[in-house]
């Protein structure tokens, strides 16, 4: 179950931004019963990898699961990272839990200096 945050009156996780690069599902084209799939598997594939458009999978009427390309994959969980990073940050600056840039390497150095044996 996804967790939702949310951060400056900015909920994340729960809803991704319209992506104008993803055109909508088409029924006669992105959706497939699992029998066709099965059958068809390296055309889905294809049709995936061609389109950057998700292939819905059926099963007894209802979505089974959801085929993507292996770039559509990459774009969304490298999104969802970058998101969740955004998230962390926020919720660490409203928690009050920053440093300013000199703070930052007096602890750099400190760390580089207790590694060193004289």
């Amino acid at each position: 179950m996804t967790k939702y945050r949310t951060v400056f009156g900015i909920e994340f996780g729960q809803c991704r931004a319209h992506d104008p690069a993803m055109r909508a599902i088409k029924v006669a084209e992105d959706i497939v019963p699992v029998g066709e799939f099965k059958g068809q598997a390296a055309r889905w594939l294809r049709h995936a990898a061609e389109t950057g458009q998700p292939v819905v999978i059926t099963q007894n009427g209802r979505p089974a699961g959801v085929l993507v390309s292996p770039a559509e994959y990459d774009r969304m969980t490298e999104r969802e990272r970058f998101t969740e990073s955004v998230a962390l940050g926020l919720a660490d600056a409203e928690a009050d839990r920053t440093m300013d840039t000199k703070d930052l390497l007096r602890r750099l150095d400190e760390r580089r200096s207790a590694g060193r044996k004289p």
